[in-house]
């Protein structure tokens, strides 16, 4: 799989299911929409099944439902030039609670 995220809900332990998140790649000054996804049951959500193209990649996480402090969480990455098909593959999991949030490269 190309990019995919997770979200945990560390408050209660459990996937976060239900969540709304978007997939945009910076053209310029500007973001280009990719993809829209909603987390299933077990809070993963695949946003691309090839791997990303060399780009700097934002994911847009609706958090409203989860957090009052946190209403979104955006997560900029980059993908950078060179690699080989599959190395690009990026999992981006977002670690939730009422008020932090916390990120990584995955695996």
């Amino acid at each position: 799989m190309g990019l995919s995220t997770h979200v945990l809900d560390t408050a209660s332990g459990a996937p976060a299911a239900g969540v709304p998140v978007s997939l945009s790649l910076r053209t310029g000054d500007a973001w280009a929409p990719l993809v829209t996804a909603t987390t299933d049951d077990d809070g993963r959500a695949a946003l691309l099944h090839d791997d990303p193209e060399p780009g700097t990649y934002r994911l847009l996480f609706d958090t409203s439902g989860r957090s009052g402090f946190f209403p979104e969480v955006a997560v900029v990455v980059v993908v950078p030039e060179g690699g080989s098909d599959g190395q690009r593959r990026l999992h981006v999991p977002l670690l939730l609670s009422p008020f932090g949030y916390t990120t990584y490269r995955g695996s």
